[in-house]
């Protein structure tokens, strides 16, 4: 029930792919500077600096444990702050800031215990005024954080104990647990300010320069007495590939998440370096506005999504490490219809031409958001061609993409990690999500999500999920073409790392499991 600065060197993927396979590969690495030998991580030791890589961030980057939008900000998060309970590694929910937390009779209320002992890390324990505070900062109507909207159904929550706290429901909330392991309930001191980021987390805050670096310490009264093992933690933001790949190859960080698929054998291949890869539920959707045109035709979006090939995108883009997909998110949710929808061109032309729209031009904005989607969006461009669509590229840099325009692209892309369904659709397909990223707004599939998050029988909740993403197969605002596994690296002198099916990098940016090897 409970849950920078460019790196030195001349590495170049356009360098990497265009040479004589592993002679040209073997070259390029030669070039870079790297240490020579492999030194291995040995048994967990106390001690050190661990500098990661984390692709992506800009200038809007933030501290903020409610609130967290790209990759570093998540890394940030998850190091300093906690939600009452986590999904662990294979994606089963476990206990974290509460010992327990538990639905009540009929499950309109649910009752949290806080773990004994814990503390933030100013040393003050952790209280129920402060979990009451935590979550009336999330669902303030002045100023409402990314995880308000998955809890719409929360009308209180209220001091039952010493150490107890309920939520109070306007409706059965039978996986209730599963939104408050979100990442972004991070629970923090009732007088918490972003300009002192106190949490409950394995690190403590140190220094934080927006798009570049931050810079964490080894939270000494972490509630998990052997963790963290490093006594420094930096996180470096990293918008381009190449150079990202570069400072790991060259020594210069310890870590990075997100090796581009196409690489991983080559940068395996180089003995220093160890490669992490994970089965995920982690999708990377295009993303079409219905309520803008063309997209507010169900038959452009249908055409759009018949013209892609779905197993050429996972053979091209992730090198055949991952799987396709059928337009549907929640891959690891018991109730996923796992759909299938083959390329079919005709079909697509047939679409365009009764949608008045024969010869159809569009522009997509693309960026380096996270590994594949710029080459996702290349072989997308070559595919929709033979259907008769044109289709433009914008590329922007990860700080544009994210800037107040985010939501108002009609034709763009979006990264996503793993979530069962009704978590999903609370924060993206519903009127009120906060990553409403489509403008999806559809009368029956709203009332029928809304049924079943209420619904306490099991195999009638489930139904109505399977309804839910029938509607959403059918004329849903997005095109999820795979679920790529999420490959990341690190030096052989790191150990500790082990693969996550969150969707998150480097054992779910968990880096208190990490140490470096003497």
């Amino acid at each position: 029930m409970i849950s920078p600065t460019p790196a030195r060197g001349g590495f170049s993927r356009r360098r990497l792919l265009g040479g004589a396979a592993g002679l040209a590969a073997a070259a390029v690495l030669a070039g870079c500077g790297g240490p020579a030998t492999a030194r291995e991580a040995g048994a967990p030791r106390r001690g050190g600096v661990l500098r990661v890589g984390v692709t992506g961030g800009g200038s809007s980057d933030s501290l903020d444990p409610h609130s967290p939008a790209t990759n570093p900000d998540i890394a940030r998060v998850v190091s300093l702050y906690e939600p009452l309970v986590r999904w662990d590694d294979d994606y089963t929910l476990q206990p974290a800031v509460a010992a327990s937390v538990r639905p009540d009779p009929g499950a309109r209320s649910w009752t949290a215990t806080i773990r004994p002992g814990i503390t933030f890390h100013d040393g003050r324990p952790v209280t129920p005024d402060d979990v009451v505070a935590t979550f009336r900062r999330i669902t303030d109507p002045a100023d409402p954080k990314s995880g308000a909207a998955q809890l719409e159904t929360l009308t209180d929550v209220v001091v039952v104990g010493d150490d107890r706290v309920r939520f109070v429901l306007s409706e059965p909330g039978p996986v209730f647990d599963q939104y408050l392991a979100e990442y972004s309930c991070g629970i923090v001191p009732a007088d918490f300010s972003v300009d002192r980021p106190v949490g409950t987390g394995a690190f403590r805050f140190e220094s934080f320069s927006p798009g570049q670096q931050s810079a964490f310490v080894r939270h000494d009264g972490y509630w998990r007495p052997d963790q963290p093992w490093v006594d420094r933690l930096e996180l470096i933001n990293f918008s381009e590939e190449d150079a990202r790949i570069n400072a790991l190859l060259s020594g210069q960080v310890d870590a990075i998440d997100q090796v581009p698929l196409s690489l991983t054998e080559v940068v395996g291949a180089y003995d220093s370096i160890s490669l992490l890869t994970a089965e995920t539920g982690s999708w990377l959707p295009f993303t079409m506005r219905v309520d803008a045109p063309p997209f507010d035709d169900v038959r452009v979006r249908q055409a759009l999504r018949l013209a892609t090939g779905r197993g050429e995108m996972v053979a091209q883009v992730l090198s055949g490490q991952g799987v396709a997909a059928g337009d549907l998110y929640g891959r690891f949710d018991p109730d996923y219809l796992d759909p299938r929808r083959e390329q079919d061109l005709e079909r697509a032309r047939d679409l365009l031409a009764a949608a008045g729209k024969p010869n159809l031009s569009l522009e997509l904005v693309t960026s380096p958001i996270q590994a594949g989607s710029v080459e996702s969006a290349q072989v997308l461009v070559t595919q929709a061609r033979a259907a008769g669509i044109d289709i433009g590229l914008r590329r922007v840099d990860t700080s544009t993409f994210f800037s107040d325009q985010y939501l108002q692209w009609e034709f763009a892309q979006s990264f996503w990690n793993t979530r069962n369904y009704l978590p999903q659709a609370g924060s993206s397909s519903l009127p009120d999500s906060p990553f409403n990223e489509t403008h999806w707004n559809d009368a029956e599939y709203i009332r029928i999500v809304r049924r079943a998050r209420a619904e306490v029988d099991t195999a009638r909740r489930g139904e109505l999920v399977r309804q839910a993403q029938r509607i959403e197969y059918d004329r849903g605002g997005y095109l999820i073409w795979g679920f790529p596994n999420r490959v990341d690296a690190h030096q052989t002198y790191v150990g500790g790392l082990t693969p996550s099916r969150t969707g998150l990098s480097l054992s779910g940016y968990e880096f208190r499991k990490a140490w470096v090897g003497a």
